[in-house]
């Protein structure tokens, strides 16, 4: 460890206290800096008895800065636990202001340590910054509308290179992943279901229990949510580590609009993609019902394949893939906006990604339920 040195004119003059016992009055004297409280400060707080004090005259102290008036102020404070109020007095006005500014800082800090929030207050809290979430979700949907309708316009100002990108990334790699996951629901949904129907001797409706389910609601859901935890926290992932190294703000100041250049080429990615997942669900679910079907029920790939037709309207199948293009505009939506929330570190990339996660799967599920009351309604 290197040396100590102290400033000529503290170490000469350092912190030190008088007490009169004629006025129980407590001096301070000498160079109150962060050089000449060295020893003071190690003999408090004031644990041991001490004569009383009445107050504390200052006038006697040479230099005071921020470790001076901090040492000073946890004086006060030491003798105020033990006394009434005790006055300081003879500060300077420069002086004065450097010990009100800590006292704040310290009261401040002791009110937030000391009194945490009650229930009522964390929920109001908890609940204000849901509503400012939710308000600021819905200006960045508008932003990104507005967006929309001027590519629309002008369609040159669509970056098809981002697009094509997205596109394979989104849709293309994750072909394996749902791909796996849908085969093996189509197995267990095929397995559940084909153990209560053997009971009633009723194994050939497992086409209509695996094909039906499958392709109206398990593909396009499954699928939604697949992408809503791969690639939607990519996209927050993405954008979010581009606003921590100031990536974003380089492309405003090259006049490229960030909307145009990250959020649009992906929504317009997913909405393409995403239908296309949902079609290779289906028939990647099918399968694995088929081949649960032909071990476990006896029925044979020819026999389920011919009854597909029979008991899977064309209307079933649209309403699966027509959900597919709204799961691709709140998943992307929601990882785009996540990503541009991010702000600090690391730290802050991980906390938006797993939120974008969460709510993407949250809305994605909402609205599932949204379009079954609605069709349930329609009766469709």
């Amino acid at each position: 460890m290197g040396n100590f040195t102290m400033k000529p004119e503290t170490a000469a003059n350092p912190a030190r206290l008088e007490y009169d016992s004629a006025t129980s009055t407590l001096h301070c004297l000498g160079a109150w800096t962060l050089y000449g409280i060295s020893q003071l400060e190690q003999t408090l707080p004031l644990s041991q008895p001490h004569p009383p004090v009445q107050a504390v005259d200052a006038s006697g102290i040479t230099q005071m800065d921020t470790g001076g008036a901090w040492l000073l102020q946890r004086l006060i404070a030491d003798l105020e636990q033990q006394t009434r109020p005790i006055p300081c007095k003879g500060l300077g006005q420069e002086q004065q202001k450097l010990l009100r500014l800590i006292q704040v800082s310290s009261t401040s800090q002791r009110l937030t340590t000391a009194s945490p929030p009650g229930i009522l207050e964390r929920i109001g809290r908890l609940t204000w910054a849901h509503v400012e979430e939710a308000l600021s979700f819905l200006a960045f949907i508008g932003e990104t509308l507005l967006y929309f309708l001027r590519s629309m316009t002008h369609p040159s100002r669509i970056r098809w290179r981002p697009f094509l990108s997205n596109l394979q990334t989104a849709g293309i790699n994750a072909l394996p992943i749902v791909g796996l996951l849908i085969f093996l629901v189509g197995v267990v949904l095929a397995y559940q279901g084909g153990i209560q129907l053997r009971t009633y001797g009723a194994n050939i409706f497992i086409v209509e229990l695996v094909t039906l389910t499958m392709v109206r609601e398990l593909a396009p859901l499954m699928a939604a949510i697949i992408i809503a935890g791969r690639t939607g926290s990519a996209f927050t992932a993405q954008i979010g580590t581009m606003q921590v190294t100031e990536e974003i703000d380089a492309l405003r100041t090259l006049g490229i609009p960030p909307m145009e250049q990250l959020v649009l080429p992906k929504i317009f990615a997913l909405v393409l993609a995403l239908p296309l997942l949902t079609v290779f669900a289906d028939m990647v679910g099918i399968f694995g019902g088929m081949v649960m079907s032909q071990a476990l029920l006896e029925v044979e790939f020819q026999e389920f394949a011919q009854r597909i037709p029979e008991v899977v309207p064309l209307s079933s199948f649209v309403i699966g893939v027509g959900k597919a293009p709204v799961f691709a505009v709140i998943i992307a939506t929601v990882g785009c906006y996540q990503g541009f929330r991010v702000g600090g570190g690391a730290e802050s990339v991980g906390r938006h990604t797993t939120t974008s996660v969460v709510q993407a799967i949250f809305l994605v599920i909402i609205a599932d339920a949204a379009f079954s009351i609605l069709f349930s309604w329609l009766g469709i």
